[in-house]
């Protein structure tokens, strides 16, 4: 099963320096057809315009993965971490037993990021928080490991089984990745793509299931960010 869900039929909340898409219910968004796909509990499509950003709140027991598309995000915990997470790039925190957190753009430009949350499977530990630069030509054509639930694979590690990948790929291209028909997939492009013949634009959400190769071609230019998922 593939399932467009196109950009302009998503959840919609503008508050002046945060303009956000939701393509599952939050905050003040409900549509019971879609409370998640899989364990993907949350995927927000954000724009944080400069000098703004999000003060200091709670978190348990999910796992967060933000992925900067354009301009940066500073973090900060009451765990003692602090960084910068530029274009490209991810970071992720597990909330675990609980933390509070704060994501500010201190940019002269705003950021624009994705913002998933992944139901944990291990409640109650410890929070954590860690973030990593990714080549940028190592995507180029393919997809790249991000983050997931193995701490041996090289990428950043959650306490959930799933798979954040990402890949950049040029018009007239098509990349393909094996998939377990019991899995919830997730993808989202920057530009219109054709999944298993299926059309989407730019920033539709694709859910996946039951199949066991995924094919993406290219119309145009994109960046493809891809969540797999129990």
């Amino acid at each position: 099963m593939i399932d467009i869900r196109p950009f302009a039929s998503l959840g919609h909340a503008d508050h002046g320096w945060l303009n956000a898409r939701h393509h599952f219910s939050f905050a003040d968004y409900r549509d019971p057809a879609r409370m998640g796909w899989g364990r993907i509990r949350v995927w927000n499509d954000d724009t944080i315009a400069a000098k703004s950003g999000f003060p200091p709140h709670p978190h348990r027991d999910m796992e967060i993965v933000t992925y900067v598309r354009s301009g940066a995000i500073t973090h900060q915990d009451s765990l003692g971490n602090h960084g910068r997470t530029g274009a490209g790039d991810v970071q992720v925190m597990s909330a675990g037993s609980g933390v509070t957190h704060a994501e500010f753009n201190l940019e002269d430009e705003d950021t624009t990021l994705f913002q998933i949350w992944i139901e944990t499977d291990r409640p109650g530990i410890a929070p954590g928080w860690g973030a990593k630069p990714f080549p940028k030509d190592a995507r180029d054509g393919q997809f790249q490991l991000l983050a997931s639930g193995h701490a041996d694979d090289g990428a950043l590690t959650i306490n959930a089984d799933a798979r954040i990948l990402g890949a950049t790929v040029k018009a007239g291209e098509t990349i393909a990745i094996d998939a377990a028909p019991e899995r919830h997939l997730y993808l989202v492009p920057s530009g219109r793509v054709r999944v298993n013949g299926a059309a989407a634009g730019p920033r539709d959400g694709i859910a996946i299931t039951g199949e066991e190769r995924v094919e993406i071609h290219a119309e145009d230019d994109a960046e493809l960010v891809l969540v797999d998922a129990r």
